[in-house]
């Protein structure tokens, strides 16, 4: 089993390091590979760019969804399910890893993978980033190399056995899943499951986003994606809010308000965020513009002006209780 072999690829090898079993699955459109991986260097250390295990999740592509590393696709079609195999791929193949993996590892850290990627196709993407963020990943994208890639496969799924991911989704599935998860979001903040909630809505979010990467900003698609993105990050918001994350909101707030500067609901979290944060100008600066923006808010800005002032006065004599005992004890010594 250890015989290195080509593949009917030009430019691929394939060494076989435990076999798999059954027979080669049966692959469609919308069939789902499960696999760990590692990446290494072509070089006489073997330099591990990327292992998916030490990122603690393993990778899953679909099958006919145009994964920008085409080859890997072909690679795992090889493959029974339990088989480990190692593969040398050219620089022919691998032209495109740099952005896959800078893609991963922002999932892997929590981000979203297209966060800063102009409207543009994965190749002018490319050409347009002066860095990935990843200083081994600009050496990859600035000079393309042969790459070894070793793969586990654990399963291969059909498209009816598995909750589709929305990453994997077309334009009209997106769209479609939206509303589910906007619905989600809003079950489970009745229950009050606000870090449940918060996850949907996000989900939601980037699903929109990655629509929006494909359209020109303010043009009407864009605009009609932003109308739907805007309300699920004011929920989002408010989850974080009941959840104590007020620098969290302070930067979604900010960022919403820097492109609809008339939008008091998120005038409304922000200041509601400063004042936990005892940013207290900055509070009352915020509800003020609340209150001039809506009218029919003015009742809640007024409450929440009245409990600010109250928190900031009991801090207040908090402060100089504290530094009273702290002068006394400093004049005793």
């Amino acid at each position: 089993m250890e015989e290195t072999y080509l593949l009917n690829v030009e430019g691929v090898k394939k060494k076989i390091l435990h076999g798999g079993r059954g027979e080669l699955p049966k692959l469609q459109d919308g069939s789902k590979f499960t696999f760990h991986f590692q990446t290494l260097k072509d070089d006489f250390e073997r330099t591990v760019i990327d292992d998916s295990r030490e990122a603690g999740m393993p990778m899953e592509i679909i099958v006919g969804k145009m994964f920008k590393l085409e080859i890997w696709e072909t690679l795992l079609s090889s493959m029974r399910i339990g088989e480990v195999a190692e593969f040398w791929c050219d620089s022919i193949h691998t032209g495109m890893y740099a952005l896959v993996s800078r893609g991963m590892r922002r999932i892997a850290e929590g981000r979203d993978p297209l966060e800063g990627q102009k409207h543009r196709c994965g190749m002018g993407n490319m050409f347009d980033y002066h860095s990935t963020g990843y200083d081994d990943l600009d050496e990859l994208q600035r000079t393309p190399q042969p790459l070894i890639f070793i793969m586990e496969l654990f399963r291969v799924e059909d498209p009816s056995a598995y909750k589709r991911d929305t990453w994997a989704m077309n334009k009209e599935e997106k769209l479609a899943a939206v509303p589910v998860l906007h619905s989600e979001g809003n079950r489970l903040v009745l229950r009050r499951e606000f870090a449940q909630a918060a996850a949907k809505y996000q989900e939601a979010v980037i699903c929109l986003r990655n629509l929006q990467a494909k359209e020109k900003p303010w043009e009407d698609g864009w605009l009609k994606l932003e109308n739907l993105v805007t309300p699920l990050v004011l929920n989002y918001c408010q989850c974080q809010l009941e959840l104590g994350e007020y620098y969290e909101v302070l930067e979604h707030t900010t960022e919403l308000l820097q492109k609809h500067n008339d939008n008091a609901k998120a005038y409304f979290k922000r200041a509601k965020a400063h004042a936990a944060v005892w940013n207290e100008r900055e509070a009352r600066e915020d509800f003020q513009r609340v209150a001039h923006l809506d009218p029919s808010m003015a009742a809640a800005v007024k409450k929440e002006l009245k409990q600010l002032g109250e928190r900031m006065r009991k801090k207040h004599v908090e402060d100089r209780k504290r530094y009273q005992g702290l002068f006394q004890s400093s004049q005793g010594q």
